[in-house]
């Protein structure tokens, strides 16, 4: 299984979409197989539930993230854990223990702006 957790300087980021990275983990027989940190490509709505499916991500977690996002995630199949704070090995550690737990999202909608990733142009390709 395949996790993406919305990452901040190594702690759960707040806020889902314009997070500055995300921290991809791959777990088998409940131990950590891989863990990566990737540049977050860009917040366009709908576009990162298509980016981290790919990456094969089948859970997110994350602070906050919006209803819209929620929803895409849903349809993607991809299960959102959110209301998650801490660092990312704390919640790795939850985890695998069995005792992560989220809440409803941590943010209001629209107050990822001006917070971590604001970019004028996103680093993947639009579709048209």
């Amino acid at each position: 299984m395949k996790i993406a957790i919305s990452t901040d300087n190594g702690k759960v980021s707040p806020h889902f979409g314009r997070c500055p990275q995300f921290t991809i983990i791959e777990i088998e027989d409940n131990k950590i197989i891989s863990k990566k940190v990737i540049d977050n490509p860009g917040h366009t709505p709908g576009y990162l539930p298509e980016f981290l499916g790919k990456a094969g991500a089948g859970t997110i977690i994350a602070g906050g993230m919006g209803n819209m996002a929620q929803e895409l995630f849903k349809k993607a199949k991809i299960e959102a854990i959110l209301g998650i704070q801490g660092t990312i090995d704390e919640v790795l550690e939850k985890m695998l223990a069995g005792k992560l737990e989220g809440i409803e999202t941590i943010c209001d909608p629209g107050a990822g702006k001006g917070y971590g990733l604001d970019k004028e142009e996103c680093e993947h390709e639009k579709e048209e």
